[in-house]
């Protein structure tokens, strides 16, 4: 999950937790909100760990190639 998608989530959940007041039978908006809210924030923290983990590989694998010349 990217960190739009997460974002997205978080948003989405927010939106039927707080601005949504109509009243289903069998389920709660309100519960569902709570969890893409939740699932969002544990996505995002997943994401921002991975591309941190990422970058300091990245950063590591850097190397200076030279090249040697014999000038007569």
């Amino acid at each position: 999950m990217g960190i739009g998608t997460s974002i997205f989530l978080i948003a989405f959940g927010a939106i039927l937790r707080f601005a949504v007041s109509v009243h289903a039978s069998g389920f709660s908006i309100h519960t569902i909100g709570v969890i893409l809210m939740v699932v969002g924030v544990v996505g995002l923290l997943i994401s921002l760990l991975w591309m941190t983990i990422w970058a300091d590989r990245a950063a590591g694998r850097r190397t200076v190639v030279t090249r040697e010349r014999d000038v007569y």
